[in-house]
């Protein structure tokens, strides 16, 4: 078997359901797997999956036992040379699997260790934390003062996000997000895979960490693009803070020197970032859209072009046009558009003032997320 999809779920029922939907479309084609692995959820994920995707391997944790020891289990059980590890929120294109496996970044390096790809948000807007640095203490620094955003071209402020890549541009990086690692599963139990001593937040740090220092090389595939909702697993309150803390102090007592000048401005700069997180998460509101556009097979790329240039755009059967530079909320009708379609539309039409909802396959549901700092929306038809 050439691949395993290793899908970790907590209570995110109608985000498991589209990400299984869009990874089903990506492996036609490629002979593979789909592992879900449930942390124990209080909504009917588990009982979904049986009844929508019964060739699916569902694996039902008792508990839930954080994320490196959930994903630990279902590497356990995939069968494949490579394995992806994969967030329930998340949408991938339906070549993003095959545009990776069939790349020629592993003729060109045996070394590769993990592929990450592009990562947008709910809104469009291009993830950052995708690409990332080794988070040394001064790397750290240079992110929770901002000094990366003062000085982006200089190599010694820029590496928190891998500035010397830009977002299409694809590349070697150090470190690489959760939401989406592509590597061979030998190579992943060869590092010892995700470190069951911390919870959540720095373990997919601390496994391209690890592979790093295992002597491979990660690398940025730019080529495709997944959208990534983000936080829908996870509320951004006091625990969240807490645990984000643990993780980062986790992270730099397990690779780097002690010192107590390092501890001390680690334990205050986690606590200033994780605080920042919540204060963002609550504080940024999207207003109501003032429009809708219902994108289905009825539009063209003729008409796609035009939202594109945020030209007006006939919206209903009286022919009355709209600027978009109103707020415009786009449904994408998913059962008439592909997934890499939605993807690129998302992409061309990323703006503030632009809002997007996926319409599911069988109409009986909306969902989506106007920002990376909110937890998503799920609308019952």
């Amino acid at each position: 078997m050439q691949l395993s999809v290793i899908i970790l779920n907590y209570n995110v029922r109608y985000f498991l359901e589209q990400c299984v939907l869009s990874v089903q479309k990506a492996l036609e084609g490629i002979d593979s797997e789909i592992i879900v692995v449930d942390n124990a959820s209080s909504d009917d994920s588990c009982r979904m999956i049986k009844e929508k995707f019964p060739a699916i391997t569902l694996i039902e944790n008792k508990e839930n036992l954080g994320f490196p020891k959930g994903n630990n289990i279902g590497v356990d059980y995939a069968k494949g040379e490579y394995i992806c590890i994969l967030n329930p929120d998340t949408v991938v294109a339906e070549d993003t699997f095959s545009k990776i496996l069939m790349s020629k970044v592993e003729s060109q390096n045996p070394k590769v260790g993990i592929v990450g790809c592009k990562l947008i948000d709910g809104s469009g807007k291009f993830l950052p934390e995708c690409k990332r640095g080794v988070p040394t203490p001064w790397v750290a620094f240079t992110k929770i003062f901002g000094l990366y955003k003062l000085f982006p071209k200089s190599s010694w402020f820029n590496q928190y996000y891998a500035m010397h890549l830009n977002e299409n541009q694809s590349g070697e990086v150090d470190i690489f997000v959760g939401a989406f690692m592509v590597m061979k599963r030998d190579l992943y139990l060869e590092v010892g895979g995700f470190d069951e001593d911390c919870f959540m937040y720095s373990d997919d740090i601390d496994l391209s960490y690890l592979v790093k220092k295992a002597g491979y090389s990660n690398y940025y595939f730019a080529d495709t693009t997944v959208i990534h909702y983000k936080g829908e697993s996870t509320v951004r309150d006091g625990l969240y803070m807490k645990r984000f803390r643990e993780a980062m102090q986790f992270f730099y007592k397990k690779h780097f020197k002690k010192s107590w000048f390092f501890d001390v401005m680690m334990q205050m700069g986690s606590f200033v970032f994780s605080l920042l997180k919540v204060f963002q998460s609550k504080t940024i509101k999207v207003k109501k859209p003032e429009h809708y556009i219902l994108v289905s097979e009825e539009y063209n790329d003729e008409i796609l072009t035009k939202i594109s240039n945020k030209l007006k755009v006939n919206i209903n059967k009286k022919g009355k046009e709209i600027p978009l530079d109103l707020r415009v909320e786009f449904i994408i009708d998913l059962k008439s558009i592909s997934f890499k379609k939605a993807i690129e539309l998302m992409e061309n039409n990323m703006n503030k003032a632009y809002t997007f909802k996926f319409l599911s396959v069988n109409h009986d549901f909306l969902i989506g997320s106007n920002n990376s700092n909110e937890r998503g929306e799920v609308i019952l038809l």
